[in-house]
């Protein structure tokens, strides 16, 4: 199995990133959970190469109430460099390790193809693609009291509408190679009355650009508790003949793996036996279970 969705965070508010012997200590974990390749996938939004490239776009939409976290939320993130993460997922890749170097590409509306200009010039093997916020709205930062609070002020129905419409934009911008937590929408527990439009869109702009899905186990963890995708979305995703990844999307080494054989079980149950793997950017297809 493989795990392509695992995030390395900087020591306490430094730059300096995990060490060698870290992102071992990954595997191994991974390696007890079934999973025997990694891809390190922290996220776009983190490097100071990235933001710069496409601006504070929060300020434009100042008079959000949500504007002023974002803005503390970048001035604490987006701190590090861009080239020293690669430089170090390739020396775990040179040590023999089971990695592979990726990112977790932010969806930033009308600048995709900005944000692929600047990762074009890295080695990368594979970008996973996700949508975290919806103009200023980070709608799953769900320890935010402010961002959550949001929620109780707008429409449940037309927030999904929101976040399948940046999705579509995220798939139509070739940027990317598989969607993370595809139905994220749904982590802080707000159900769509109608879900199955808003699936029946989000399977079809992903058929489309032809990219993987990520069967997550993490949404098992939060408010939701119900693995991404939903199974009605996953049926979507089968019946369009697309491939797929498995995910935990580990923010620490306990988690790396967490419940893949779960994963595989409900994959195996809709006749899926093989997961997408990257090279440079490049799909192959690999047994679901290792022999």
């Amino acid at each position: 199995m493989i795990d392509y969705h695992l995030h390395l965070w900087p020591h306490s508010e430094s730059s300096v990133w995990y060490q060698l012997d870290q992102i071992a200590a990954y595997c191994d974990e991974a390696a007890t959970n079934g999973v025997t390749e990694l891809a390190l996938t922290e996220h776009a939004n983190r490097f100071v190469d990235v933001m710069a490239a496409v601006g504070p776009f929060w300020l434009k939409s100042g008079h959000e109430p949500t504007s002023s976290v974002m803005a503390e939320y970048f001035d604490f993130h987006a701190r590090n460099s861009l080239e020293q993460y690669v430089n170090l997922a390739q020396l775990a890749k040179d040590e023999g390790l089971p990695v592979k170097i990726g990112l977790e590409v932010d969806y930033c509306r009308d600048q995709m193809d900005v944000v692929a200009s600047v990762l074009a010039q890295y080695p990368f093997d594979v970008l996973i693609g996700s949508v975290h916020w919806l103009g200023t709205w980070q709608f799953d930062d769900i320890d935010n009291e402010i961002q959550m609070n949001e929620w109780a002020v707008r429409d449940v129905d037309q927030c999904w509408a929101d976040y399948v419409l940046a999705l579509e934009e995220l798939c139509a911008s070739n940027a990317v190679d598989i969607l993370a937590h595809s139905d994220l929408i749904k982590v802080a527990g707000f159900h769509s009355s109608t879900p199955s439009a808003f699936w029946d869109q989000m399977a079809a702009s992903a058929a489309k650009a032809d990219v993987s899905i990520e069967c997550s186990s993490a949404g098992w963890t939060r408010p939701v508790a119900e693995q991404y995708p939903a199974e009605g979305l996953l049926d979507r995703y089968v019946a369009h003949g697309l491939t797929f990844t498995t995910a935990s999307d580990a923010h620490r080494r306990e988690r790396v793996g967490e419940r893949a054989r779960d994963l595989a079980t409900m994959l195996e149950a809709r006749n899926v036996h093989e997961l997408a793997t990257y090279t440079n950017r490049q799909r192959f297809m690999t047994p679901l279970r290792s022999s």
